[in-house]
């Protein structure tokens, strides 16, 4: 990788929650970024709309901070989540795996979910957190398709993190796929909205009935 990429990865063996553990260090000034910390078990991670994100031992659970000034410049902020997920569904699916980005920030095998990723800003950095379910499950979620190890999933993310593409490159990718949502449906404000009813803007928000939503997680 670059010089200027993610050289500093540090792994750990169990964590209460990695994006809270990269906060804590980067606000400490323990760590800088580019770094990423990954966890072989994560006990009390933050998932979407304030869930917790429970991991099994042997699932992957990662944050990594970058610099904003190392952030594409046209990227909506508020649509980051999309973004670092896609690059990340993109890899996952260049290694054979048909997994699919349900808006914004969720990650599905047909109708089950097997992960997700969150983003959020601290001081200058931008911390970026996921976790993916690659041998087990909670009842009703699901796992990878395809049998891979974490430092094949974290080396091909990475890498196509490291290519620094534009926001317009990614989501005219994503804008081509947004119809595998039609069957999801995801919440504003804890109201529950059918997906197929909204239509997907060039900023990465939706509009439903005339209001305009960010995914902002």
């Amino acid at each position: 990788m670059g010089k200027d990429w993610l050289l500093q990865i540090n792994y750990l063996e169990s964590v209460d929650s990695t994006q809270i553990y990269l906060k804590n260090k980067l606000k400490k000034k323990q760590l800088s970024p580019p770094c990423a910390v990954v966890a072989n078990v994560q006990i009390a991670g933050v998932g979407s709309r304030e869930n917790s994100w429970i991991g099994h031992e042997g699932n992957l659970f990662c944050s990594f901070a970058l610099g904003r000034d190392t952030l594409p410049k046209d990227l909506p902020l508020e649509s980051a989540s999309i973004y670092f997920a896609y690059i990340l569904k993109e890899s996952l699916c260049n290694l054979g795996s048909q997994v699919m980005l349900k808006w914004p920030n969720d990650f599905y095998i047909d109708d089950k979910k097997i992960g997700g990723m969150i983003t959020n800003i601290v001081v200058d950095s931008f911390i970026c957190g996921f976790g993916l379910n690659l041998v087990s499950s909670p009842e009703t979620f699901g796992v990878l398709d395809i049998n891979l190890s974490k430092k094949k999933i974290l080396g091909s993310f990475f890498k196509n993190l490291e290519k620094k593409f534009s926001w317009k490159q990614i989501f005219s990718k994503y804008e081509l796929e947004f119809y595998y949502n039609k069957s999801f449906y995801t919440y504003n404000n804890n109201h529950k909205i059918l997906l197929s009813e909204c239509t997907l803007e060039s900023d990465g928000s939706i509009i439903n009935n005339g209001e305009r939503i960010y995914s902002l997680r």
